[in-house]
């Protein structure tokens, strides 16, 4: 393949080992010259997926839900438009694997295959620039919050992993609020090659110990999980860790595993509302109601009789959800509750709609925010998973 003007400086950027201390706002002012494009903006989704927020002060916000780089964003595909100062822009996702992290902006005087190409380029090598720095620089988490957050949410978010993940064959995607002044929810999923682990917890109270409790609930599940742990000994491991060092606390929680292979589900519910099942575009009623075993923590070593782990078999295009009550408890306006069979229909409607997992807690997540009359009285928390099977 013969090489195209520009790939040369592009090569030298990236075989540079200066490049990778440059700062991201000189990065994408490099990388776009080197691809031969004419600029470049990168915006990132805030904390609340509201807005998109230019990295730098050259550009102003974009709202998410009202614009056309709003759409990249919310459909995860590429969106053209007429520039106003002439040419074009190209609004480009940001994606690391399944991970929304923004959009990219590329003015070109016209667009063509091999600017289209580079443009591609471009947005994917940002997306991993992106993500590699944003876990230490500072500069990104001010640009993403509008407004101050309490201590014991910046002590929670720092153990969250990604909002989501996935492969071709799986999705995990969660939401969690309100953003700024958590108390004691929290959601975590991982992957390794043959399996899905998630959870969705809930310590009591809202406070620091609430956080504190949280907290120390999922680096021992995590602890446990990267040890080869099955399900009951990482349950077990919440309990101990719990009872030692935080023995005046408790945690609910559904922690479940999911064979990618084979779409077997495996769970635990301890004290919690227990997981929806959502099938063909329809709520599969108590398809997953089942006794729940005591919360995590000193409640376990009362417990008369030992946890039980629960199975059910997915079938192709399976959606699972996870959730605190915070969410069914929250109200409207008008004083009424959210309610579970709202916000399932909610998700039943979204999956009719082909929406995105992401995109379906995005919005599902503002439709119960919106409705408040003031503040959520508690967190609330959605982790949904969706399963299809390798191809045999």
């Amino acid at each position: 393949m013969t090489a195209e003007p520009g790939d040369g400086l592009l090569e030298e950027f990236l075989a540079d080992p200066k490049s990778s201390a440059l700062d991201l706002s000189t990065a994408v002012i490099r990388c776009t010259k080197a691809l031969g494009l004419q600029q470049a903006v990168v915006y990132l989704a805030d904390l609340q997926q509201r807005q998109l927020v230019p990295l730098t002060d050259v550009a102003s916000a974009l709202p998410i839900d009202d614009s056309l780089a709003g759409w990249a964003y919310r459909t995860q595909s590429l969106r053209l438009e007429e520039s106003e100062a002439g040419g074009l822009t190209t609004w480009l996702p940001l994606v690391d694997g399944a991970e929304r992290l923004g959009v990219l902006a590329v003015h070109c005087p016209t667009l063509t295959p091999l600017s289209l190409r580079r443009s591609r380029t471009l947005s994917a090598l940002l997306a991993m620039m992106i993500t590699s720095k944003r876990a230490y620089k500072d500069s990104f988490v001010r640009r993403t919050r509008t407004e101050p957050m309490q201590l014991p949410a910046e002590m929670l978010r720092a153990f969250l992993p990604p909002r989501t993940i996935g492969t071709a064959h799986v999705v995990s995607t969660a939401v969690l609020e309100p953003a700024y002044e958590l108390g004691g929810d929290a959601f975590d999923h991982s992957l390794t090659e043959t399996t899905l682990h998630a959870a969705v917890l809930d310590a009591m109270g809202h406070n620091l110990a609430s956080g504190l409790t949280t907290a120390v609930s999922l680096a021992a599940c995590r602890h446990a999980r990267r040890t080869g742990a099955d399900l009951p000994e990482l349950v077990q491991s919440v309990d101990e860790a719990l009872s030692r060092w935080l023995p005046d606390q408790f945690c609910t929680g559904v922690l479940a595993q999911l064979d990618l292979a084979s779409g077997v589900l495996r769970w635990t519910n301890c004290g919690h509302p227990a997981p929806l099942l959502i099938r063909d575009q329809r709520l599969l009623v108590d398809a997953m109601e089942r006794d729940a075993d005591p919360p995590m923590g000193l409640p376990s070593l009362f417990a008369e009789r030992p946890r039980h782990t629960h199975e059910i078999a997915l079938q192709p295009g399976d959606r699972v959800l996870l959730y605190t009550d915070g969410v069914t408890e929250s109200r409207t306006r008008d004083g009424d509750l959210f309610g579970l069979e709202q916000f399932t229909n909610y998700i039943i409607r979204a999956t009719a709609a082909g929406e995105l997992a992401p995109e379906t807690l995005r919005r599902l997540i503002h439709s119960v925010l919106d409705a408040q009359p003031g503040s959520l009285r508690d967190d609330a928390t959605l982790l949904l998973f969706e399963w299809w099977p390798p191809a045999r």
